[in-house]
């Protein structure tokens, strides 16, 4: 270990101070030559492995502008429409884990920033806050923007207790939901207390600020102890109650590009109202981290974490397994630790690849603020031993800073992250770009041969724009009605499907208790295992989720030849000379809702209580299939009408800009030059060509 730090020594006299205000990372004015490196540097350092990307984007990102100066109006507009797009991308992450994992304080260094969210927050907030770390900061529509709960999200925590509410309405378990109401009208009374006759005018409504400081963030997020009147609304926690979301844009000049992470609460509360919150925000994510407090790694809470994230591709969840500074040897540990979640995944079909990290927000911390003297001399004795074990192939010297910065676990875990979103999100992205700059090129070649004074030179060539148009929107009505029927017929077929599935649980499930009750009588209770309806429905999903994306493949693929076609006829040519790329069909969002708690899952007293209640055998199915109908209801009913329903628009969306772009390039083929135009102002067909060629080579 000589060669990389001899001790850890503090490297300043005063810690520094965590910033309050939005930066842009050079507010981290790093040291001078020869001292530790500060935050700026030490977050360079989770930039590592975007640059092969981001070169190919920047690619695609120059032939757009080439196309935006060489084109028409129109076909300048199109390239432009494209260039945001790619330009201002955001991957995102959602970070889930439970209550006390340490997610918050890894979220604050993963942003560079300790202590800008509170992470002492009680336990009623259920706060989705997304940090939105941006390059090109005067594109934010503000600095910070808070959401409140609407009157429907409202009345179902108030009225119907949430999903606990919910479960125990349904299974008879009146103690319970007397005591969830009870708890509701306690939190209900004090937000009315807190916020006055302001109350309801806010339900469905936000706040929005164009600078921000952490008190100001406190406010919304993390909830006080005290009941204030309207003159202490600076005051923490005065708007938590009724706070849905928090949206933070963080500029940071120097990333190559943007990304968002969002925070989520633990999903561990009394309502399950977090559970839901967190669903909707897996769904709107690519990414996962699921952190995981080294002391419990997997705990039978921990369940329904690995519930949501079964529904996610093991490529896009990661593992932290945090707080590992407060293992006495971790070097030991980890591996034990590691064997021990693995084995818990492997009862999670579909999780057995995901991967692993361990780290300390903690280190990470004291790291960014430069304040090595926090640390204990059990605790460096601690961090030395564990950073000779992970980082005995290290070849450079690393100072005190860069190295529990790197034991910390964040470089780590970004190297994870972009590596996915680089394989994933930014690659179908650069694709679709590439693929419309491809086409627009295409089309400007076809402009270029559709110029009169060429076409009078190649023996007159006419062409008829109208008809042409015509003949591309009956092309657009042909594969859209194509497309149309396919979906249909795949979502005829998933919706059945489901029904079925749900029938089929349903009958197992009955048929199972009528089996325990005459082994071992009524005064055994039962439980059943809701995993096998989770599996019928998932595969249901990802089976129609094949069916739509084969059938937007097909749909693109015969847009684009018959454009193609178009084209080569209307200029007497042969197809291949005006090749098109048919657009990708999106992504279609994992099923997160499957993991969502039910009645099943629930191991409690409420449920021996129900068991206790039922007298004879005639009572206990029909009531418990009654009960569980209900439960499983909702749940086929969303994946219905929340997923599948849905999931032609992005599809459909996707052919119709196709069709409008063409459109676009086909009114100006043939048009005179613009007054004034010299030869060169447009791009000669070898330059198009040459674009073209590059193009289809960043799309492929």
């Amino acid at each position: 270990m000589e060669r990389l730090v001899p001790e850890l020594e503090d490297t300043t006299s005063t810690p520094a101070s965590p910033p309050t205000e939005p930066t842009d990372m050079s507010g981290f004015a790093d040291p001078a030559d020869g001292a530790a490196p500060g935050p700026q540097a030490l977050m360079s350092l989770c930039l590592e492995g975007l640059s092969p990307f981001v070169a190919q984007r920047d690619e695609v990102l120059g032939l757009l502008d080439g196309l935006i100066d060489d084109g028409d109006a129109d076909t300048a507009r199109a390239a432009s429409r494209h260039r945001d797009r790619l330009a201002e991308f955001e991957p995102s992450v959602t970070m889930i884990g439970q209550i006390k994992a340490g997610k918050t304080s890894l979220v604050n260094a993963m942003v560079g920033e300790p202590g800008l969210l509170p992470a002492d927050v009680n336990p009623w907030t259920s706060v989705v806050t997304s940090l939105h770390l941006t390059p090109a900061p005067e594109t934010a529509p503000h600095a910070a923007r808070f959401s409140f709960f609407d009157e429907a999200d409202w009345d179902r925590l108030t009225r119907k207790g949430g999903r606990v509410g919910e479960l125990a309405g349904r299974s008879g378990a009146e103690e319970e939901a007397e005591k969830v109401r009870r708890q509701i009208d306690a939190m209900r009374e004090k937000t009315r207390r807190r916020l006055g006759r302001k109350f309801e005018l806010l339900l469905g409504t936000s706040h929005e600020y164009g600078t921000y400081d952490r008190e100001l963030i406190e406010r919304y997020v993390c909830l006080g102890d005290d009941f204030l009147d309207e003159e202490g609304a600076d005051h923490q926690g005065r708007f938590a109650d009724i706070t849905k979301s928090a949206e933070i844009w963080l500029p940071r000049l120097a990333w190559p590009m943007g990304l968002c992470l969002r925070d989520t609460p633990g999903v561990n509360d009394t309502f399950m109202m977090r559970e839901q919150i967190t669903i909707s925000a897996l769904r709107d994510s690519r990414l996962c981290v699921v952190v995981l407090s080294a002391h419990q790694a997997l705990s039978s809470v921990d369940m329904a974490l690995l519930r949501l994230i079964a529904n996610v591709r093991s490529r896009e969840v990661v593992i932290f397994v945090n707080r590992i500074d407060e293992l006495p040897q971790p070097h030991v540990q980890i591996p034990e630790i590691e064997a021990s979640i693995r084995a818990t995944l492997a009862s999670q079909q579909g999780l057995e690849e995901v991967e692993i990290l361990f780290g300390s927000a903690r280190w990470a911390t004291l790291a960014l603020n430069g304040s090595l003297s926090e640390l204990g001399d059990e605790e460096s004795d601690t961090l030395m031993a564990h950073a000779e074990f992970a980082l005995s192939d290290v070849e450079r010297e690393l100072g005190p800073v860069e190295l529990i910065w790197w034991m910390s676990g964040v470089p780590a875990l970004y190297n994870a992250l972009w590596a996915r979103i680089v394989d994933g999100a930014a690659r179908e992205k650069l694709r679709r770009v590439a693929k419309a700059a491809m086409n627009l090129a295409v089309g400007l070649s076809a402009a270029a041969e559709a110029n009169p004074l060429r076409s009078a030179a190649q023996a007159g060539q006419t062409l008829d724009r109208d008809t042409m148009i015509e003949a591309l929107d009956r092309i657009e009505q042909e594969v859209l009605t194509e497309f149309d029927a396919a979906f249909d017929k795949a979502y005829t077929t998933a919706t059945q499907r489901l029904a079925r599935a749900q029938r089929s649980f349903l009958d197992r499930a009955t048929s199972a208790l009528v089996q325990h009750l005459e082994s071992y009588g009524e005064l055994s209770p039962w439980t059943y295992d809701p995993a096998g309806l989770r599996l019928l429905l998932r595969s249901t999903y990802q089976v129609f989720s094949r069916q739509v994306r084969a059938a937007g493949t097909e749909a693109g693929t015969s847009a684009a030849a018959a454009v193609s076609a178009l084209y080569a006829d209307a200029l007497g040519r042969d197809a291949e000379s005006f090749t098109l790329a048919a657009p990708d069909p999106p992504r279609l969002p994992p099923p997160v809702l499957l993991g969502q708690t039910i009645a099943l899952d629930l191991k409690t007293t409420w449920w021996r209580r129900w068991w206790s209640r039922r007298r004879g055998y005639a009572s206990f199915a029909p009531e418990f299939h009654k009960m569980i109908e209900a439960e499983t209801r909702p749940i086929v009913d969303a994946l219905n009408q929340t997923h599948c329903a849905p999931a032609n628009g992005p599809t459909r969306a996707g052919l119709q800009e196709f069709f409008a772009d063409q459109r676009l390039l086909i009114s100006g083929l043939g048009a005179e030059p613009a007054a004034g135009a010299e030869p060169g102002d447009t791009p000669s067909p070898e330059a198009l060509a040459e674009a073209v060629s590059r193009l289809g080579r960043l799309a492929a």
